[in-house]
């Protein structure tokens, strides 16, 4: 297939003749997109139609809208999303192979090929993306539609701060004045990759296809990660070759050593036991083997930001949760976190010796924290708005996250929420039961709602407003309303009863806790259990009496959001398109 491909560079360039991408992790692909039919076709025009249907029926139910300039030839990405930034490859594969739906898939456009019969390859970079976004105003378009277009930067630190923060592949940077050349036979699309680099000890050399064997001490056992081939200079490569055939036992094709030799090297990612797309950077003759572990390659993997010393690694925040563990989770977790967390004042309950010693309450800056913690705030209230303050706060043992329901420089709500409270973990079906009760109310409503485990033994239930539609006293009026409605139907499991000895172990229905200056624990936030529990987002379908709220650990949401993705995924997009009428009007009058 005759299109253009990216030339791979180690430095990305600089200046205003460059425009910037996100390299997503997934299939090159052509769509073509005719009034009769709509094909995608991979870089080796390989058919893969039947494979996406939700793409086909996204342009089938838009032909209307594009008939005037049809046909249509897109180039991009095809790609399952985890976040807005990052692709899930393993998925895509899987999908492509069995064909099987697990998660929805995206066809992220870059570039426009043909329009209306022209040919626009000989137009500039420029000049097609004006054309590009000319069509995409034509679409029902959002930033999770199966048909989107790419986001471009206009400077490159912004790029890499994306990137960074995203965990994304990397940046593709595009030449504002280039033509659509087919192939690599050119400099104006240059690929950066988002490298992860990693030590490791070789102590095995396949001499039949040529990989070494790269291993981690776990304490003193040796735990296999993955081969790596390629990136060393042909001289070096050859030494090395012939210290293992030299010193090395050989059986079969394969050469054994002890840990001796140890390497930097490049890579995507780790899956399982294999390395993504690893690349030697060069040998450490100068390290000892012993100190490439598995806690550093933790580490490395997480590409923590540099600005931070992170001490006491190996403390125990739970019970076979590691400090590391804990910030790891942070790290993986933030790109679905952040946006709850910004541009909020956030209540922080920290642990510094884990959940075993002594906690306490923080809602202002220490006077300790360095200048671009205190950058982020005017008035000293804590501000978690990036990545660095983020891990900075959980480094200093910020366990919990709570969350007013306005914005800092607000004083009208951007949300509702309900708070269910059961007597304990065995009565958590009461609050699914109640859930089901309140979307219903809401449904009538038409207004949007997201629910999530309060990450303990409860259920909250999310409602998100565009700011200022409405005053905490108008939000009072609804939620009161909706909890003396459900506790009138069901009185003897529901209650509107402060007083804990006076709820006779019937779920508490806690609308009060949704007033100004008062918090709700955040999306995605650690709780203080024993299980290392989180306050996890659900999909609405997933809310059974036999769901168990204990099983959404640290460990298991991480695994949990990159395969079904995130149930709260689109909740700021749904803030500014709530229906409020009927709402409003039942307040009002």
């Amino acid at each position: 297939m005759n299109i253009m491909k990216p030339v791979v560079s180690l430095d990305l360039p600089m200046g205003d003749d460059w425009a910037y991408e996100i390299k997503y992790d997934g299939f090159r692909s052509v769509l073509k997109w005719t009034k009769q039919d709509i094909s995608l076709l991979s870089k080796n025009n390989h058919d893969l139609t039947d494979k996406f249907p939700e793409i086909v029926d996204y342009c089938r139910a838009n032909t209307p809208n594009v008939s005037a300039i049809l046909p249509l030839t897109l180039d991009g990405e095809l790609v399952i999303l985890n976040h807005l930034y990052q692709a899930n490859f393993s998925l895509i594969q899987s999908r492509a192979k069995s064909g099987k739906i697990n998660k929805a898939a995206q066809f992220i456009a870059f570039d426009l090929l043909l329009q209306g019969e022209k040919s626009l390859r000989n137009k500039t970079y420029n000049e097609r993306r004006q054309q590009l976004e000319a069509l995409f105003k034509r679409l029902f378009d959002n930033p999770f539609s199966p048909l989107r277009l790419i986001h471009t930067f206009s400077h490159a630190d912004e790029a890499q701060h994306v990137v960074f923060t995203n965990k994304s592949e990397g940046i593709i940077a595009k030449r504002k004045s280039s033509l659509y050349r087919s192939g690599k036979t050119h400099r104006d699309w240059i690929k950066v990759k988002n490298w992860r680099v990693i030590k490791g000890c070789l102590t095995a050399y396949n001499e039949k296809n040529g990989y070494f064997s790269v291993y981690v001490y776990d304490d003193d056992q040796l735990i296999y990660i993955g081969k790596c081939k390629h990136g060393l200079h042909d001289e070096e490569a050859d030494i090395l070759r012939q210290f293992f055939r030299k010193y090395g036992e050989k059986s079969g094709s394969i050469f054994y050593m002890p840990p001796a030799i140890c390497a930097l090297i490049h890579t995507l990612d780790l899956h399982g036991d294999e390395l993504r797309e690893p690349q030697f950077v060069r040998l450490l003759p100068e390290i000892e083997p012993k100190t490439c572990t598995i806690e550093q390659l933790k580490q490395d993997m997480a590409m923590f930001p540099t600005r931070i010393s992170f001490t006491n690694l190996k403390k125990a925040y739970w019970q076979k949760v590691t400090k590391l563990d804990f910030l790891i989770y942070i790290r993986e977790i933030s790109p679905y976190m952040l946006p709850f967390l910004k541009n909020k004042a956030v209540t922080l309950i920290r642990s510094p010796d884990g959940i075993f010693g002594e906690h306490f309450y923080q809602k202002h800056v220490p006077s300790y924290a360095p200048p671009f913690i205190h950058d982020l705030t005017n008035d000293e209230r804590i501000r978690c708005d990036d990545l660095t303050a983020l891990l900075w706060y959980a480094n200093h043992g910020a366990i919990e996250y709570h969350l007013p329901f306005q914005t800092v420089e607000a004083n009208a709500p951007d949300e509702m929420v309900f708070d269910l409270d059961p007597p304990d973990r065995e009565h958590f079906y009461l609050a699914v039961r109640a859930a089901r009760l309140i979307k219903q109310m809401l449904d009538h409503f038409q207004l949007h709602a997201f629910v999530k485990t309060s990450g303990n033994k409860g259920i909250q239930i999310h409602i998100p407003i565009p700011e200022g539609s409405l005053s905490y006293q108008e939000t009072s009026v609804f939620t009161k309303a909706v909890a003396l409605t459900v506790e009138k139907q069901y009185p003897n499991l529901f209650t509107t009863e402060r007083f804990i000895h006076k709820r006779e172990r019937r779920l508490y229905l806690d609308y009060v806790q949704h007033g100004k200056n008062k918090t709700i624990i955040a999306p995605y936030s650690p709780r203080r259990t024993n299980e290392a529990s989180v306050a996890t987002p659900l999909f609405w379908e997933e809310l059974t009496e036999s769901f168990k709220p204990e099983q959404m650990t640290l460990k298991h949401v991480l695994e949990r959001v990159k395969i079904k993705g995130c149930p709260f995924m689109t909740y700021h997009i749904v803030r500014d398109k709530q229906p409020l009428n009927q709402l409003l009007k039942m307040i009002r009058h």
